[in-house]
């Protein structure tokens, strides 16, 4: 596995302290957004369709240092967004590690090289470079070439400066197996420290809609990347039964609390990819987001996502409840032969409803409302 000895253990603990003070819900990553400007333009993206005004916004040092600490989760993924073109993002980083905390900056590594001299290796600070695939995959995926070059670059030369170095990768519809097993393959001679992977999420508003996984296809070729992948020692930076859930063989029920997000509109309900509203306070989302209105089998937007930041957390908590279970999982591998567990039925689930452009019209309100404040003290 690609977790770090002593994340896993102070992550271990901290979960079972929640299963021991009898909370039901708790959470477990961070997901932090700075800002949502980027400067690429995925066709599977929907995070960066914002007015100009909206994706100027950015969150101060001392906004992100009250989400960690409002929160308490103990790791936290600076995602975007591109959270580098956050000119105080050095700042921020090193002011979550001065709280204790496990801090993953998400990256797609095109500012990476350049600024790397503005951060420090540390044993709980790692770079997580978003690569999809090899050259021809990533490129395709993030729609300009050259990109895979300059990621795979500035992952060799934060490596050789001491820092840790992840990948996250995203598998869409047409994804080869033996493709995608070869990339593993490589990644590894480059000594990375750990991949993410998963299906990617169907954003509404992505430009490209035609090549997101359902369910069954995903689980199939989870089932073949991992079949390929026996003995050849992978590092996953994820629990062993979150990648058994990817290959079918876990009936999990999505836990959205357990990767809360907090970006510039507030606390998003109810996860990092699906934004339904918003809340001022960590608390206000946790207490007044309806969860049973979210998930598999209750929301037709969250009908086919296996993503990490919807189960990991399941599987994180399903791990410390049934800790030989996940050994046994953790020693054999993802089984990839045989019956798949049942799926959850859609048949109940509520419509999906068309609400960003609602959320977009109160939040240049805002923003007009409070020009208009400043304007007037001038």
């Amino acid at each position: 596995m690609g977790v770090p000895l002593n994340q896993m253990v102070r992550v271990g603990a901290y979960v079972v302290r929640q299963h021991l003070a009898g909370r039901r819900r708790y959470p477990l990553v961070l997901m932090l957004e700075p800002l949502f400007r980027c400067n690429l333009a995925c066709a599977g993206c929907g995070k960066i369709d914002y007015p100009a005004a909206i994706l100027n916004q950015r969150l101060s040092p001392e906004e992100c240092f009250a989400a960690v600490e409002e929160c308490g989760a103990p790791v936290v993924a600076i995602a975007g967004g591109e959270p580098l073109l956050h000119k105080e993002l050095p700042e921020i980083a090193e002011g979550i590690l001065a709280r204790g905390k496990f801090v993953y900056l998400c990256t797609n590594a095109l500012l990476m090289e350049k600024r790397l001299d503005r951060f420090r290796p540390h044993k709980n600070f790692a770079f997580d470079v978003h690569l999809d695939g090899d050259q021809e995959m990533h490129d395709r995926s993030v729609c300009q070439e050259g990109v895979y070059e300059r990621a795979v670059a500035a992952i060799k030369a934060a490596k050789a400066k001491g820092f840790r170095v992840c990948i996250n990768t995203t598998l869409f519809d047409g994804a080869d197996p033996a493709r995608v097993a070869d990339f593993l393959d490589e990644v590894k001679k480059i000594g990375l420290d750990g991949v993410m992977i998963s299906p990617g999420y169907a954003y509404e508003r992505a430009p490209d809609q035609q090549h997101f996984l359902n369910r069954r296809k995903a689980k199939e070729l989870f089932r073949e990347i991992f079949r390929r992948g026996r003995g050849k020692g992978w590092k996953f930076n994820q629990s062993a039964l979150f990648l058994d859930f990817l290959a079918g063989n876990q009936r999990y029920r999505c836990t959205p609390w357990g990767k809360p997000t907090r970006n510039v509109f507030g606390w998003q309900r109810p996860c990092y990819l699906l934004g339904e509203g918003y809340a001022r306070t960590f608390r206000e989302l946790m207490e007044t987001t309806d969860w049973d209105r979210y998930g598999t089998g209750n929301y037709e937007k969250c009908a086919d996502c296996m993503v990490h930041s919807g189960y990991e957390a399941t599987a994180v908590s399903d791990a410390v409840a049934h800790p030989l279970k996940a050994l046994r999982v953790a020693l054999r591998g993802p089984r990839t032969e045989g019956e798949m567990a049942e799926e959850i039925p859609l048949e109940n689930q509520r419509p999906a409803e068309r609400v960003f452009s609602r959320h977009v019209e109160q939040a240049m309100a805002r923003l007009a409302a409070g020009k208009k404040l400043a304007d007037a003290a001038d």
